[in-house]
């Protein structure tokens, strides 16, 4: 089209003024203009976008990239991931905001970002029940404590009482503070009555690498995030915090069963639009991502990876989201975090 444009406008060119050239030639530059933005409108329609607030790489983006090319073809549309870092999940959040509510900006969030942070900043620049709309829980990702394998204590057990009889805190790290790991360092000091220091650090893997070079002794991490390196036996994992086992690592006890009964942590991941987005298409965003979650190949994936495939209606997500911003409220007023963003 383009082409058969431009000839038409150039061809009698030689038989013209330089003012009517001029004039010509402004003509058929708009005219391409046209045609290229109509062109970058309709391509741009067949894209959806999956916001992720942490860079390539981590848990939350293995999990959308995963899912990216088998949700795809349930909406029979492009599906890009979009990497938007920072401020525990906030500037994602905004991106989403600011997007058209027409369904093709699915956010991918933790939940941290949604239910820690609402008790954490006093302006946190969104209201996960008045700014968003739930899609569909996606995956349950049970966080794990790890430890050094060159450490000397072989168990949990054992793990605590040389802690106890150094009379030092026990310095264990999370991936950040504010995070669902930063919640179970808190839970793991209010059930155990150890002096705990909790270490955040920016990500997991530099948590990971200053606990195998032994300047932490502890780690809170999504299992997804060291289940390679646990079973190459490079970390030690000492239970699993959450009411059951995980399947990836099935020998690997809970932390109830240990005798701490009161660490219960899921660091969930679930899809959230635009809060104008249309329910129709809500629904439609629901069955894809249900479609999918349900695919073989991409359950075992996501599974053999430490993360359990759990799709949801709106609403169940709509309900675990209020059931864990009250649960983590709490446990955040009782230790006094604050923080500041």
């Amino acid at each position: 089209m383009i082409i058969s444009t431009i000839q038409v406008h150039f061809a009698p060119l030689r038989a013209l003024k330089a003012s009517e050239m001029k004039n010509r030639f402004g003509t058929v530059m708009v005219a391409c203009a046209l045609v290229f933005a109509a062109s970058l409108t309709s391509a741009q329609s067949d894209i959806t976008r999956i916001v992720v607030a942490f860079p390539p790489g981590g848990p939350q983006d293995f999990v959308a990239r995963t899912m990216a090319d088998q949700l795809g073809k349930e909406l029979k549309q492009k599906v890009v991931i979009d990497n938007r870092p920072g401020a525990n999940g906030a500037i994602a959040a905004a991106n989403v905001m600011r997007s058209e509510p027409d369904g093709r900006t699915l956010w991918i969030t933790s939940a941290g970002a949604a239910t820690i942070n609402p008790s954490l900043y006093e302006k946190l620049g969104y209201d996960m029940q008045k700014d968003f709309s739930p899609v569909s829980l996606v995956t349950n990702n049970a966080e794990l404590l790890v430890t050094s394998n060159t450490n000397p204590a072989k168990d949990l057990t054992e793990y605590l009482n040389r802690a106890k009889a150094s009379g030092e805190p026990l310095s264990i790290a999370s991936t950040g503070s504010g995070s669902v790991p930063h919640m179970a360092v808190e839970q793991l000091r209010v059930s155990s009555g150890i002096n705990v220091l909790h270490v955040p650090y920016k990500g997991a893997a530099p948590a990971i690498s200053d606990l195998m070079g032994g300047q932490v002794a502890g780690l809170f991490v999504d299992t997804a995030g060291v289940i390679t390196l646990v079973k190459a036996r490079k970390l030690r994992a000492l239970g699993i915090a959450a009411p059951k086992r995980t399947g990836a690592l099935p020998s690997v006890p809970t932390l109830q069963e240990l005798g701490l009964p009161n660490i219960d942590t899921n660091n969930w991941f679930g899809i959230f639009v635009h809060a104008k987005t249309p329910s129709t298409k809500v629904d439609e965003l629901n069955r894809a991502v249900r479609n999918t979650l349900e695919t073989p190949s991409i359950r075992e994936r996501l599974a053999s990876s430490g993360s359990e495939p759990a799709p949801s209606t709106p609403a169940e997500l709509g309900d675990l989201v209020r059931r864990d911003t009250q649960k983590w409220g709490k446990l955040i007023r009782s230790a006094g975090i604050r923080l500041d963003q």
